[in-house]
């Protein structure tokens, strides 16, 4: 049962029933409403690690201000600070709150806040060094947000320690995006009185942001570990292996996904580590990751200039076959081969860069990215200086573009099952789409095919295309069952 709306909407008489129930509870008398089962459980764990209820000394201080600066200084929630007090300490400041940010084991490393609550919380320990665990100080947010890995408000008398009822806190726990686990704590903690419903909100929302500032700057820390070691990877020839991060995150292999694991468990020390399949692979050291060796030759999946490459990327997810063998594509690689597709003559690395990642295209990176598509389709088809393919190709939409030139508009609206790449943002696919999807329908309007026009209006652009559904409920006849559904959608459109 929760609390009512009435003590719910006014702090003091909630605070006043919360009393209440944690008198009962903890005496055993009969409870007016049963506590909230996060905050049940809460207490139940810190009553076994033996808190005090009515302790009157406050949090242990574990570490003086010298110990906080140097935690502080490696802490990876210091590059968040920034965004954290932009996003809290304002309007903590205006409740007359404080923020306080914790590290994985509840010791508090920074608070900021109204100087008025600041000097209130020094009376009671709620400073920098101390450790707001449960085993600690028993049920708060801070802790109980550990413990139960989830974000937590604890209001007023549903604190165990008797001392902080007078106190509101919300918190919320981060996670390290490489590893998933906890690495602190971002709280808000003011007065019983002034504390706003929408605080909660407010601190997990802190906390996405903080998770996703540590994601971007992990993903670009990844990008440059790839882009620095990938002519060392390139480099193993016809060896498997892989470039790995420092926590055992799998970043690119040679050949491609050929791990069957995102993440290996890696020894302490630099030395060999024992793959899933139960092979001992070799890892050297490459500063910020390891270059993994397996020792283990690969065959090449083509050894001739004779190859047959498909790409199939019309209208679904991109698919690539290399002498009738399936190639898992990145998307990346997707956008690569289309670009090469379309210049049989080949590409400079700038070109490549430019075309794929757009004005800020790195020619370095479009360089490692090739190095990786080159081990999975072979040297002999994926050539350099400059980049091109070498294989008999064969690619859809460069199909409905032949068919298009010959006059053969049904051939290539049955061809046609939906746009290049849809999703792809990369600048010389976007342009090859939005032509190819231009031309095909002014094609059919202009045949005055009745066949042609179907195959393109079922395909996802068509289905949205008035003028098109107009077209083919003219020339359709009444006695054509298509006729009634194509009617039905041109009103939609129109509607």
């Amino acid at each position: 049962m929760g609390l009512s709306t009435t003590s719910a909407a006014d702090p003091v008489a909630r605070a006043q029933l919360l009393a209440r129930i944690r008198d009962a509870v903890l005496s055993g008398a009969p409870v007016p409403q049963q506590p909230r089962p996060v905050v049940s459980e809460s207490w139940r764990r810190s009553l076994a690690a033996r808190v005090d209820p009515e302790r009157g000394a406050g949090p242990p201080a574990v570490f003086d201000s010298r110990d906080v600066a140097d935690l502080r200084a490696e802490h990876p929630l210091a590059e968040t600070l920034p965004l954290l007090r932009e996003t809290l300490v304002a309007t903590a400041d205006e409740a007359l709150h404080m923020m306080v940010v914790t590290d994985e084991h509840g010791h508090i490393l920074w608070r900021e806040g109204q100087s008025g609550v600041l000097t209130t919380a020094d009376k009671v320990g709620l400073i920098e060094g101390t450790r707001w665990s449960e085993d600690a100080m028993g049920t708060n947010a801070m802790g109980t947000a550990l413990a139960e890995n989830l974000a937590v408000q604890i209001h007023s008398a549903e604190h165990l320690v008797r001392a902080y009822s007078v106190w509101t806190c919300a918190a919320c726990p981060v996670h390290d995006p490489d590893t998933g686990r906890i690495i602190g704590v971002v709280d808000v903690t003011g007065p019983v009185h002034s504390f706003h419903p929408s605080t909660m909100a407010l601190v997990k929302a802190a906390a996405r942001l903080a998770e996703g500032q540590l994601r971007a700057r992990m993903a670009a820390r990844d990008e440059l570990l790839r882009t620095r070691c990938a002519p060392q990877l390139a480099a193993l020839g016809g060896e498997y292996g892989a470039l790995v991060t420092r926590s055992g995150r799998v970043l690119a292999s040679e050949p491609h996904n050929w791990l069957p694991t995102p993440r290996l468990e890696l020894p302490g020390e630099n030395g060999t580590v024992t793959l899933p399949n139960g092979q001992v692979a070799v890892l050297e050291e490459l500063g910020e990751g390891y270059l993994l060796r397996s020792g283990r030759r690969r065959t090449p999946l083509v050894t001739t200039a004779a190859a047959h490459l498909e790409l199939r990327f019309l209208g679904h997810a991109p698919i690539a076959e290399l002498n009738g063998r399936r190639i898992r594509l990145t998307q990346r690689h997707a956008d690569m081969l289309t670009l090469l597709a379309l210049h049989p003559d080949g590409v400079s690395a700038e070109q490549l860069a430019t075309g794929v990642y757009g004005e800020r295209g790195n020619p370095v990176t479009a360089r490692a990215e090739v190095h990786r598509l080159r081990a999975q389709l072979g040297a002999a088809v994926v050539r350099s200086s400059p980049y091109r393919l070498q294989a008999d190709l064969t690619a859809d939409w460069l199909q409905v573009r032949s068919e298009l030139l010959a006059g053969e508009v049904r051939s290539a609206a049955s061809r046609y099952r939906g746009e290049l790449r849809p999703g792809s943002e990369a600048p010389a696919v976007t342009e090859e789409r939005e032509l190819l999807a231009a031309t095909i329908r002014r094609a059919v309007l202009d045949s005055g095919d009745a066949e042609a026009m179907w195959l393109v209006a079922e395909t996802d652009t068509g289905a949205d295309d008035l003028e098109l559904a107009e077209r083919l409920a003219a020339s359709l006849p009444l006695s054509d069952p298509r006729h009634a559904t194509i009617t039905a959608r041109a009103d939609r459109l129109t509607s």
